[in-house]
């Protein structure tokens, strides 16, 4: 269970926003293949299946976003942003969360992990590690 939630001043880590554009909507929801299921798809099998509508390259994005969003504590929004970045789900398990928030901000191009930010990933990192023990 998740014991972080946005902690004042943080970005909300936990929120989720859509991140699949319309037309990704509609391929998907034709194709009757669930977002959920994208963390097991390969992304050159996930773009084949949509006749190519969707390029690899987005495929392998969407799934990585899928499945950073199964870290608990981390909402889609968040995950979006990361997946965008470069990261994979066992980097921003892995990786120091400083080194994660100090990234996500140079490709943004603008500060949005501030301190509260990376202490409350820290302290998510933490849950997860206690989580495989």
């Amino acid at each position: 269970m998740n014991k972080v939630q946005a902690l004042p001043g943080a970005f909300p880590l936990h929120e989720d926003r859509n991140f699949l554009n319309e037309s990704e909507w509609v391929i998907f929801k034709l194709l009757c293949r669930p977002v959920e299921s994208f963390s097991d798809a390969d992304a050159e099998e996930l773009s084949a299946a949509t006749g190519h509508q969707v390029s690899p390259e987005r495929c392998k994005e969407l799934i990585s976003i899928v499945r950073i969003g199964q870290l608990p504590g981390l909402g889609s929004w968040i995950s979006r942003l990361f997946a965008e970045a470069g990261f994979s789900d066992a980097e921003v398990r892995d990786l120091p969360a400083s080194q994660i928030s100090g990234r996500l901000n140079d490709k943004l191009g603008y500060a949005l992990c501030n301190d509260a930010t990376t202490r409350a990933l820290a302290a998510l990192q933490l849950q997860w590690k206690g989580a495989e023990l």
